[in-house]
Order: C-alpha cells, then structure tokens, then sequence
C-alpha cells in the first residue's frame, strides 16, 4: 500500500481499536505476522491449559509451534489420530481451559465480531467458558459493519471454508452463498459479539497483512 493508502488504513484500525475498547475487548495491533508469537506469549503464562478453534489463520500464522512447545497444556484438536469422540470431549474441554485461540469470520470497525459456525463449538467458547479468548484477526478481516461482515461471509469466509473441509455445498461449486440445505452445510450458528461483560476477557488481534479467510 501506498502512503496514502496507509493513511486512510490507520484511521480504520485506530477507529476499531477505540470501539473494541467502549466494547470492553482488549485491542491489538502489529504489522506482520513476524511479531505475532511474542504477543501470543505475553498473553499467556506457562502451563496455561490453552485451547483452539477451527481456524486457517492460525495454520497460516504457525502458532501451532509454540502451543506444542511443552510450556503449555494445549489441548489440540488436531493431534493425529484422534477419534471422532476424542475429538468431541477436545472441544468440550475447550471451555475449561485458561486461553481460548481463534480467528472471526469478520471484524467491524465498530468493534463486533461476526462469526458462523457449523457445529457451534468454536462460537460457544467465544462467548461462554474459557478465561481468556484471544481473536487473530488478518487485515483482510476487517469490514465496516455488520452488513458488510455478512456480506465477507457469505462471498469468501464460507464458500472458502467449505472448500478447504471438502464440504458438499453449493458454494464450492458457484463461488457464493446459495442459502443451501445441504448436509454438509457450515452455516449454522450465527453468533454478534457486540460488547463483553467480563472487560478485556476477549483480546482482539489485528494484523497488518491478510490472513486466513
């Protein structure tokens, strides 16, 4: 981006910084993906039990490498093998644990969250369970308001994310939302995150490059 591009990108991110504040989350900003581990690690104490949603940014962020590191319980989802039912009583963990990590489907700059889920237990742990949610959020996450985050969803979060879990829908095909009843379908739960009763339990990232879908 050009310095005037810049210019008009910094009003957006400082605008969201101060609405995620009157919404009682706790906001971030760094400039690449390089200085997200050393926030990740202020963010946590050693042998927090640490939990994760279903997410591409933090595949593509590579935070797995230090939740694995030993200092942690990490409570991973993703560890070979796992059953079905072993992977049912992760996320039913998850709301136990002292640091919930996750991405969101779509960033106002009004200071909500948006996100859809298929079947819930990312959004469930965003909203009740664990002490601390900590939300990375790509730049390329950030709309305007609510229609807009809606609009994100529809044509790139859940068409692209049907995609990478080889899901049967619609939207694979098409490229958009087509309000499917399909079996494989990912939008089921639909969840705002307009303010926090518990200040600063939620810790919002944003990143200055683009990040996930």
């Amino acid at each position: 981006m050009d310095h005037n591009t810049n210019k008009i990108m910094s009003l957006k991110i400082d605008r969201t910084l101060k609405n995620l504040e009157k919404n009682q989350m706790k906001g971030h900003y760094i400039e690449s993906i390089a200085e997200l581990k050393p926030l990740i690690k202020s963010l946590l104490s050693p042998g927090d039990r640490v939990a994760v949603g279903g997410s591409q940014t933090l595949f593509e962020t590579d935070i797995f490498e230090l939740l694995r590191s030993g200092e942690y319980e990490f409570l991973d989802r993703y560890a070979p093998n796992l059953t079905p039912e072993e992977i049912k009583q992760v996320h039913r963990s998850a709301f136990s644990a002292n640091a919930y990590l996750m991405s969101t489907n779509a960033l106002t700059e009004n200071g909500e969250l948006y996100n859809v889920d298929g079947s819930g237990n990312r959004v469930a742990a965003l909203t009740y369970g664990p002490d601390r949610v900590i939300v990375i959020a790509g730049i390329n996450k950030l709309v305007r308001n609510l229609d807009e985050a809606v609009h994100r969803n529809r044509q790139i979060a859940a068409p692209s994310n049907c995609s990478r879990l080889n899901c049967n829908t619609p939207c694979v095909v098409t490229g958009e939302c087509q309000d499917c009843m399909s079996p494989g379908r990912i939008c089921c739960h639909y969840v705002t995150t307009r303010y926090q009763r518990t200040k600063d339990r939620i810790h919002v990232i944003i990143v200055g490059e683009p990040i996930g879908y």
